[in-house]
């Protein structure tokens, strides 16, 4: 449909208002689909007409269109289901669930299992989720705040919720106007002519005199009839819609020109039962505008050399039709500074460097061995690179190092040292957890098991780094020194390839921002990996971001391979630019070190390669600089430094600029053996320049401070070099508001202290020289004093027995305890001011939950011998419910009411240990007292397959969905190793145990997979192993010493299986590295009573599913305590020489937020 035809439905849609047409009105806006009438739509839901609500929007979308729709739809069947069981009506709520509800089980099982069991409750508010459910009207109202963002956001509701600003009975008045034309026409216009029809043209008879009709202002043909009801403000009117005052400032023309319709960058999380939470706005777009209004820069008249371009010069972009600022935001008060150029010699850059400070001459050769795609030196210690290829580890001494990263195409990453050339550390391309991945990314790996890197970059304190994959996946990685790599976060952020990622740091918190081939912009928090928001408009593939801020505004840039560049806030709505880079090119964006000046570089399809600066202030090309090849091999890379200099590489050598000059400052070659477009990256103070090579290695160039300093550093290197990196900045050093892209090479802030003691690097060295020879010895960490640790016995107000099991739930916020009784206690830490996250902390002591109707969860047993039994549990994957036996019959507990569900499996034989199949949560592995294992299929209450190969009662179970094995331990000190594949047995192994001491003949034996899920951890109580998990080959091993008369009660790893927590019948408890090797001890006296009344010890330890450093205890006396270490620390002690962390041959694995440890 034209445009023309399209404000015609508008005019038509006013006529019809204003004649109070009214369902008429709704039903034109909803065939035609131009116009989302949201104040129509809050009316309906409120009053509850479902079904018209879901008519209306069918004009719009359907549930399957993308999430957005998708949860709008839920949100509103889950109310209208949640109010048929309010009113008793089950007949009805069932209907609702299998014609409303059900289409949602594809895309949720488990939810929709949830919302079924809210048939079972007497009450839905006992589901802890809706306790706070209120009545019909006040939870309509909050679902509407949560709808409102959820249309606002969806982009096929871009540019249909506003209403256009017409004028009353606009369609009258140009009805007039074409009469009073008609009647000008008239050969004989009569002065009053009597109009009766609108289906002809009017023509009038014979006027005598020559009369002619008065002036079709001030004599209307057609009266106006006055509005009635109107389309009252429609919304409003838009903050955005014309104006005639040009847009000349502003971050400036490009950060003032929004969409018309806002599209929210809003997080759309996970369909759950939660009541929407009513959002507080905060309405700060006009603030926002006027602190970023500023003048265009003013050329300088006495510098020729500048080559300044205006609005009409030939570089200016193709503008998409600009939206003015309204007059609110035009007449806000602005303090507006002129901002003028440096002169010659006034500029102290200029003053300072001079071409000569440009790495030229090649100092390290590094052979990476395979195709070179992204490099980034790290931002404190000047010489690590990362890049490709597996070689073992060596740890190397601060000031040794120049650390860049480098990622390549067959997907490894490597940590060079460039003073001796050594690679410190390699990381080949695999998913840490595919069982968390997507169907699509499975799929893809299913085909292909490989990637290659696009993107690898150093957050801004250098404690960790990011890498970008081309098959959907991000891995954080953590360094903290020499070749101490761990995994730690992995995030499946994108559909297809991860085109580049950056570091900010918007409101004080860091954050990962990521693009991708799914033409998505994504920001993650990058301590949890947790999803923030997500940026929509690009109609292509999203190639580059660059974040930046300007007076503590923070915005992305972000370019697509189709040339076009978008800028968008850290808020909901939507992008402020839609420019054509130059050439149309796929473009890289980058400010200069001091944030003042932006650049590009891109190259087209037809190998046209352009290089600009950027006026900010018009959003146009400010100078274009010459040289670049005309028919570029590749996307020309660039980069800055110095806040004077621009490099690229192109047509096999390396290009310099002077930034205010566009002619070609000079070229290097670095002694040949350059591709036809080199990846480049400098350090960050300028001094060397990584180059890739086309025999698949690095160059490193240097200019004369440099090559002194890598000189300086191989003098160094010795003894010394072992010793891990002291001294890094924390998180929490980096300035707010700062990035990657931004401020990699401004002048480096103060390394804290321990003491919080500022000093320069400078005054640094001597100091890091003396903790270095200290750290030649290492010592064991012992904890005896309850001031060493964090230390919450948890409040306790039901009788006290003996501790047998002990788990946290899967999101953190809870423990769950059975006890010796048979009763299960579950403690809960609430979300206040003292505990924003409301998960698991020593710091705020949590709830002994209880529901209103006062009822325990208490196992079967009625003819249980309790000293003789085993008890055993096991938790879902969504907290909903606990199966659980005590020696008599399998109990299945709703975790919400703690109401008992169903019981099956009486004895004999008992049940001894329960695991939830990865795959299927309906089937259940049991262990039984008489040595065999079934499978039982919960649904269909069937033991689907029974397992024999023990010779005693199974005491530990544990899958792993990587291998598809079963992996099954006993009394009987032995491992079976079974396939998922028909259940058949693949391997067995009996435990040794140790000469000269004696095994209790029904000792437990337990099994816990680590988070690579290819190996296992064996605890017996006189020792532990690690185990590969297919072949049962043993990799390591930790026996009781002969001399300590303590047994291991319980032992299991920690969330990122970098750490092992072993308990003993002693009271202690061990921290072991990942390859078993003791790190720190933990006393009793430190965390029990100094005279207990009886022998007190942990019959149970369980970790936090998160937070790497906390564990939780279960003891003899009925407490459950909380350890964590001391803030300052972080960390239980220091990890032993010999090993660096990295366990067994085992990739560390920290997981998501939302993802299971148990």
């Amino acid at each position: 449909m034209s445009s023309l035809s399209r404000e015609l439905v508008f005019l038509i849609l006013q006529f019809l208002d204003e004649e109070k047409f009214k369902e008429t009105v709704h039903k034109l806006e909803k065939e035609s689909g131009f116009y989302f009438n949201m104040r129509y739509f809050e009316d309906s839901v409120t009053n509850g007409e479902w079904e018209e609500v879901e008519k209306y929007l069918s004009g719009f979308t359907k549930v399957d269109d993308n999430r957005y729709s998708m949860k709008i739809f839920f949100e509103l069947r889950k109310q209208k289901y949640l109010e048929a069981l309010d009113k008793r009506d089950h007949a009805r709520a069932v209907e609702i669930l299998t014609n409303d509800l059900k289409v949602f089980s594809t895309f949720n099982e488990d939810l929709f299992k949830e919302i079924t069991l809210l048939l079972t409750l007497p009450n839905f508010r006992e589901n802890e989720q809706l306790s706070k459910y209120g009545d019909t009207k006040s939870a309509r109202a909050i679902m509407l705040v949560e709808l409102k963002k959820l249309i606002e956001a969806n982009p096929l509701f871009r540019d249909k919720l506003q209403f256009p600003g017409l004028k009353n009975s606009r369609l009258r008045t140009l009805i007039n106007q074409s009469l009073n034309w008609q009647h000008q026409l008239c050969k004989n216009p009569k002065p009053n002519p009597d109009i009766k029809t609108l289906f002809v043209d009017h023509s009038c008879g014979q006027q005598p005199n020559g009369a002619r009709v008065p002036s079709p202002v001030t004599n209307p043909l057609m009266g106006s009839i006055p509005r009635v009801g109107g389309f009252p403000p429609m919304g409003g009117p838009s903050p955005f819609q014309h104006s005639a005052a040009p847009l000349t400032n502003s971050l400036a023309g490009w950060m003032a020109s929004p969409s018309s319709v806002p599209h929210q960058a809003i997080s759309v999380g996970p369909m759950g039962l939660t009541p929407p939470n009513n959002p507080v706005f905060v309405f700060y777009q006009y603030v926002m505008i006027a602190s970023m209004l500023k003048r265009p820069r003013t050329p300088p008249t006495n510098n020729p050399a500048l080559d300044y371009q205006t609005a009409d010069s030939e570089h200016v972009l193709k503008r998409s039709r600009p939206f003015g600022l309204p007059e609110e935001a035009n007449n806000l008060h602005v303090n507006i500074l002129p901002i003028a150029y440096p002169g010659p010699g006034q500029s102290q850059a200029h003053s300072v460097y001079s071409a000569d400070d440009l790495p030229k001459n090649v100092v390290a050769n590094l052979n990476q061995g395979s195709a070179v795609k992204s490099m980034d030196f790290h931002p404190v210690q000047q010489t690590l690179l990362l890049v490709e290829e597996k070689m073992k580890y060596r740890e190397t001494h601060i000031y040794n190092l120049y650390s860049i990263s480098v990622g390549t195409n067959i997907g490894d990453i490597s940590l060079w040292e460039l003073s001796s050339g050594e690679r410190l550390v390699s990381r080949n391309f695999k998913v840490w957890d595919l069982g968390t991945c997507t169907m699509t990314l499975q799929a893809s790996l299913a085909n292909e098991y490989t990637a290659s890197v696009n993107r690898v970059v150093w957050s801004p304190d250098g404690s960790f780094f990011g890498v970008a994959y081309s098959k959907h996946i991000v891995h954080l990685y953590a360094y903290q020194g020499g070749d101490d790599l761990r995994n730690r976060i992995e995030i499946d952020a994108h559909v297809g390839s991860v085109n580049d990622l950056a570091f900010s740091h918007p409101n004080k918190q860091l954050c990962l921002i990521t693009c991708g081939e799914d033409k998505t912009i994504k920001v993650w928090d990058a301590a949890t990996g947790a999803k923030q928001y997500i940026f929509e408009g690009h109609e292509a593939p999203v190639y580059s971001v660059c974040p930046h801020y300007k007076e503590n505004i923070q915005f992305i840039f972000s370019t697509a391979v189709d040339g076009k560049i978008k800028a968008w806030l850290y808020d909901n709505m939507g992008s402020r630019v839609d420019y054509d880079a130059p050439g149309h090119s796929c473009t890289t964006m980058a400010y200069s070190a001091d944030g003042t000046r932006l650049f590009s570089c891109g190259t087209n399809k037809e190998g046209e390669s352009h290089i600009v600066e950027w006026n900010e202030s018009e959003g146009a090309v400010k100078r274009a600089y010459l040289g670049l090849g005309k028919r570029s091999i590749g996307v020309v890379q660039f980069d800055t430094t110095k806040n004077r200099f621009l490099a690229a590489g192109d047509e096999f050598t390396i290009k310099y600029w002077d930034m205010d000059n566009v002619n070609l400052l000079s070229s290097v070659d670095a002694d040949g053996g350059l591709p036809a477009s080199p990846c480049i990256r400098f350090s960050k103070e300028g001094m060397l320049l990584a180059v890739s090579t086309s025999e698949n290695g690095i160059k490193i160039l240097g200019n004369a401070e440099g090559i002194r300093l890598v000189r300086s550093t191989e003098n160094r290197a010795g003894p010394a070099s072992k010793a891990p990196m002291i001294g890094a900045l924390g998180a929490s050093g980096s300035a707010a508001g700062s990035s990657v892209v931004a401020d990699r090479n401004s002048p480096m802030g103060p390394i804290i202290s321990l003491n919080g003691e500022g000093r320069s690097l400078q005054d640094q060295k001597p100091r890091i020289s003396d903790e270095l020879e200290k750290s030649k010895v290492w010592k064991l960490t012992e904890i005896s004093e309850q001031s060493q640790l964090r230390s919450l016995r948890l409040p306790d107000s039901l009788l006290s027995v003996r501790i047998i099991r002990l788990i946290y739930t899967n999101s953190g916020g809870a423990i769950l305890a059975l006890a010796y009784n048979a009763v299960h206690k579950l403690w809960k830490w609430q979300r206040n001011e003292r505990n924003t996250t409301g998960k698991a902390t020593t710091a705020v002591p949590p709830q002994l939950w209880q529901p209103p109707s006062g009822v325990l969860m208490t196992n079967d047993i009625s003819e249980t011998n309790l000293e003789e039994a085993v008890p055993c549990f096991a938790l879902s994957k969504n907290d909903s419910y606990v199966m659980s036996a005590s020696g008599g019959k399998i109990s299945l507990f709703n975790m919400m009411t703690f109401k008992t569900m169903t019981t099956f499996m009486a004895p004999p034989p008992a049940a001894t240990f329960l695991a939830f199949h990865p795959q299927d949560n309906n089937v259940i592995a049991i262990g039984m007292e008489d040595s065999t294992i079934q499978i039982y299929n919960v649904r269909v209450d069937e033991v689907k397959s029974k397992l024999k190969g023990h010779q005693k009662r199974v005491t530990g179970l544990a899958f792993s969905s990587v291998l598809d094995v079963l992996v099954s331990s006993g009394a009987d000190a032995q491992i079976i190793v079974w396939s998922f594949n028909g259940w058949e047995k693949m391997a067995n192994k009996f435990l040794q145990i140790p000469p000269g001491r004696s095994s209790n003949a029904l000792a437990q034996t337990r099994v816990q997979f680590h988070q690579d899920q290819t190996h296992f951890l064996v605890v017996h109580e006189t020792q532990m192993a690690i185990y590969e998990g297919s072949k049962l080959d043993c990799i390591k091993q930790w026996v009781v010493p002969r001399e300590s008369s303590a047994a291991i009660t319980d032992a299991t790893y920690s969330c990122n299986s970098q750490s092992i927590y072993a308990s003993f019948d002693d009271g202690s408890v061990n921290v072991f590295t990942a390859g078993l090797n003791l790190r720190c001890r933990i006393n009793p006296s430190a965390y029990l009573p100094s005279n207990p009344s009886s022998r007190v010890y942990p019959l149970v330890v369980t970790a936090h599913p998160t937070e790497t450093n906390q564990f939780a205890l279960g003891l003899t006396d009925g407490g459950v305590h909380v350890l964590e270490p001391v803030e300052i620390e972080g960390k239980w002690g220091t990890v032993p020489p010999q090993e660096n962390g990295a366990g067994p041959s085992m990739s560390p694995v920290v997981p998501a937020p939302d993802q299971s440890s148990r």
